[in-house]
């Protein structure tokens, strides 16, 4: 069996015929210590060979203008290899690497810990890329064309900014070409050049909703589809996809994060004190110089190149077992986890690192692997960690007794031992497949403690909120795209008018060749208006009963629960209003602000006492959300309603009408519903209902206005302030994802 090397400097084209030149055994128990990896003869022939000469990297012939590039203009990055710690987050990215269409990996941290550095290195390890001399999106040769017309460069590695458009990532319309030639002509973006390299995000939970959505959707298709301008066309676009973000910033989008195949965290393990040492120790030496920093690890980084070469070619024909995927879907089942992908992703990634370690089968170590890189992520219940390696031996049966020697020559065991091994690779297939002897997950499943959650929820509403909504509008904001006016145009997008006008510019000239001095001539059609886009914050309506029945079921939780959500709303910069029903009418307490030490005291010193006009109240919330999203400030309106839903005062009588019959009780609680499903039809409303009310008087009627308003329902008569806090916070955390 033919095998061959791959030098990290050079590039080996050797078909299977030539290797008998290469002494490549010892050449790969060299790259690999002691293992031996074996290639099968259809995974050699998909190795494809340009030549028996090597190839030299020293200069590198880019496709934007095919001159010469000396390697030693590229910027040293810091070695994987010397990253101290963080072995999860480089083993996700080395199976990435090994299959970089088996999604992308998100990496999770506060600052300085490295995200951005690990992101950076794999590059380095990624095998050059064959390409078409001068395309702009990295094709790959075909067979018949001639070697003058190809190129060798290294993967790309591609930097997605925060403040990108979508026409700078898909592509537009080249201005000045346009111009001369008469025609339109398209300008490649920034994801043409990412094509078989690597795709960076650095913050994505701080990128545009819109530019992440079309990133995601590019990347899982493989293909971007431009319609745009008059350009109809398509070019392909499958990089390896690195996103990173730091929770203390905003916490990601949950479609997002779902969408990535490994989840790591580089917070966690922490650094022990020596390993501080080492990391400062080793950036240190990198800063002073860093080539010979980067020459010291130049052997270990080689040898992840071939495992990262080799593992490409072997990842087809890895088999994953039935019951190996039975496994997956178990744990997933426990895990409590949402949707399918988690089992496909892990799956992946379980072939992926078996290839990586040089095997056909997937076996015990890859499912592990592969549940904690997919599928605790995304768990919702807690895991039990059986990576202990002594647990493990003590729960796995003791390996057989060793076979008796013969004394033999040190050839003849040298053959059988290689026969045997033959034998072995032959035969795996027939064997059984390898599955953990215990599920990670509890078989029980326990759900997360709810004081967990509430501490995560107060370490991911720190700093900047990033469930708030979005107002799109054609005067205020941050240009996002251009679109076709509608009617008068308020604020021109220069560039778009420009693109669409400059195919006809020497039509145009030609047609006013009289009027001297003019050199672009723009007319009505090529007009394009700016969409603006901004950040709207979210409206928290408290909508408090003081009636006299809420007295009894505990108001003073009550009231400490919304001051804690108050100060909440105040510290992701949201606006809160404070609206309190008891008497014959609701009134507004507080309008809207985020002036928290007001409404504090108002709150705290809220009477109780009298009628429940629950009608009137709901009339006035409704009012007071609409006119505040009217402003343009207030992108979505949360109603957090705390009563025991009682309605004993008709809607007529809080606005002042006289009654000639006095309402029944289930009239009264007919106009209820009504306005409850009134609220529900108003776009960017949500309604979450703390009912307070003794379940042995029990009129149900709160949860029932919470189906009607399509809002959520929690009973809480005996909860703390704490626990009322925490159940409303993470309900109004769910709506605004909406």
């Amino acid at each position: 069996m033919s095998h061959c090397f791959v030098p990290s400097t050079f590039l080996w084209t050797v078909n299977v015929r030539n290797c008998k030149t290469v002494p490549q055994r010892q050449t790969l128990q060299k790259a690999f210590g002691s293992r031996v990896f074996r290639l099968r003869p259809g995974a050699l022939a998909r190795l494809r060979c340009l030549d028996t000469v090597p190839v030299t990297l020293n200069t590198i012939s880019t496709p934007e203008d095919g001159d010469a590039t000396p390697r030693d203009s590229i910027r040293e990055t810091f070695p994987l290899v010397a990253v101290v710690g963080h072995d999860l987050v480089k083993l996700a990215l080395l199976l990435a690497a090994v299959n970089p269409k088996v999604g992308g990996v998100l990496i999770s941290g506060g600052r300085g810990t490295a995200k951005s550095v690990l992101a950076r290195a794999v590059q380095a390890l990624l095998p050059p890329i064959e390409v078409v001399l001068g395309s702009p999106y990295n094709e790959v040769p075909r067979g018949d064309l001639p070697e003058s017309k190809r190129a060798i460069i290294p993967a790309p590695f591609v930097q997605v900014p925060l403040n990108a458009t979508e026409d700078r990532l898909v592509g537009s319309i080249d201005i000045e070409r346009s111009m001369k030639l008469g025609e339109s002509v398209f300008q490649p973006g920034v994801l043409a050049r990412a094509h078989r390299g690597i795709l960076y995000v650095d913050d994505i939970n701080l990128l545009d909703e819109s530019i992440a959505n079309l990133l995601l959707s590019v990347v899982s298709e493989g293909r971007v589809l431009v319609e745009r301008e008059g350009i109809s066309l398509g070019y392909p676009c499958e990089p390896l996809l690195i996103a990173t973000f730091n929770p203390d910033e905003g916490p990601i989008r949950p479609h997002l994060a779902d969408r990535m195949a490994a989840i790591v965290n580089a917070d966690s393990p922490p650094l022990s004190i020596e390993e501080r040492i080492r990391a400062v120790d080793a950036v240190t030496e990198f800063y002073r110089n860093p080539r010979e920093f980067v020459r010291k690890y130049e052997q270990e980084m080689d040898e992840l190149r071939q495992r990262i070469i080799f593992a490409r070619e072997e990842y087809r024909d890895v088999v994953i077992a039935r019951k190996q995927v039975e496994y997956l879907c178990e744990e997933s089942i426990r895990g409590a986890v949402q949707g399918h992908r988690a089992e496909i992703f892990a799956a992946e990634l379980a072939r992926a690192n078996a290839a990586f370690e040089g095997r056909l089968r997937v076996n015990e170590q890859d499912l592990r692997i592969a549940v904690r890189l997919a599928i605790f992520p995304r768990a919702k219940v807690f895991y039990r960690d059986n990576n202990d390696e002594e647990n493990v031996s003590q729960k796995r049966p003791p390996p057989p007794p060793p076979p008796p020697s013969n004394e033999q020559d040190g050839e003849e065991k040298e053959d059988e031992s290689e026969q045997e091994q033959e034998e072995e690779d032959e035969n795996e297939i027939e064997e059984a497949p390898q599955v953990p002897e215990e599920f990670m997950f509890d078989p029980e499943g326990v759900p997360i403690d709810p004081e967990l959650l509430n501490i995560a929820q107060g370490q991911q509403k720190q700093g900047r909120s990033g469930g708030r909504g979005i107002i799109f509008s054609d005067e205020r904001g941050r240009y996002v795209k251009a679109m076709f006016p509608r009617g008068k145009v308020k604020r021109v997008a220069i560039d778009a008018t420009i693109r669409s006008a400059a195919p006809y510019q020497r039509m145009r000239r030609a047609r006013h060749a009289q009027e001297n001095g003019r050199r672009v001539f723009i007319e009505p059609p090529d007009l394009r208006a700016k969409r603006m886009a901004r950040k709207a914050g979210a409206l928290v309506l408290f909508v408090v009963d003081a009636s006299g029945s809420m007295a009894l079921n505990r108001m003073s939780s009550a009231k400490g629960a919304a001051i804690r959500l108050l100060a909440e709303a105040y510290q992701s910069r949201d606006q809160i209003a404070l609206i309190t029903f008891g008497g014959e009418c609701a009134s507004v307490l507080l309008p809207p602000t985020r002036s928290v030490s007001m409404a504090k005291r108002r709150l705290e010193t809220m009477p109780c006492g009298g009628g429940s006009p629950l009608a009137h109240a709901l009339t006035v919330a409704a009012r007071v959300g609409v006119n505040a999203m009217k402003s343009g400030d207030i992108g979505r309106c949360v109603l957090v309603l705390v009563s025991d839903g009682r309605a004993n005062i008709p809607l007529k009588v809080s606005l002042g009408e006289k009654l000639e019959q006095k309402p029944t009780k289930e009239e009264l609680k007919n106009e209820v519903l009504d306005l409850a499903k009134k609220i529900r039809g108003i776009n960017g409303f949500s309604i979450l209902v703390i009912d307070s009310e003794n379940k042995f008087v029990s009129t149900g009627l709160a949860k029932e206005l919470a189906q009607a308003a399509g809002g959520t329902y929690h009973y809480i008569p005996r909860a703390t302030d704490a626990a009322v806090a925490g159940v409303a916070a993470d309900a109004i955390k769910q709506m605004r994802q909406l």
